[in-house]
């Protein structure tokens, strides 16, 4: 799916997101990450292979959300409900958490690595976006 340009600049801004992944009970996994895209694909570097890495790798099935800028007044804030499916590639995490911690942290910013790890060490979670909803410009 193509992202439209308001969904684009919502995610360029820097929101935290929340990853729902599903555990292997069927319960609901949830994570506040950090996100970037490339091309049409919203990505997220991740440095262990974490619960939430385990499940997109058994079940690619994810829906991230994010609040966008709180606006006075308004009743409803706008926000993005995304459900997409994800892949897991080894490698990259470093690199990405570096870049997105720039829009995240600070221009200066470097990600720390871990001991023992390398900067190609990790993972990359890379979602196609299936459905876009929510509250906002760029629901449908």
């Amino acid at each position: 799916m193509e992202l439209n340009e308001p969904l684009r600049q919502l995610i360029a801004s820097g929101p935290l997101a929340h990853l729902v992944t599903l555990n292997e009970d069927g319960s609901p996994q949830l994570s506040v990450i950090w996100i970037g895209l490339d091309g049409d694909e919203i990505v997220s570097g991740h440095m262990t292979r974490s619960q939430k890495v385990r499940n997109v790798e058994r079940d690619p099935r994810v829906v991230l959300s994010m609040e966008a800028p709180r606006v006075p007044g308004v009743f409803l804030a706008e926000h993005a409900v995304l459900r997409g499916q994800a892949r897991v590639v080894a490698g990259g995490a470093y690199e990405l958490l570096s870049n997105l911690g720039r829009l995240y942290v600070g221009p200066e910013f470097v990600f720390p690595t871990q001991s023992g790890s390398a900067p190609g060490d990790g993972f990359v979670l890379r979602t196609t976006v299936g459905r876009v909803g929510g509250v906002g410009p760029w629901a449908g």
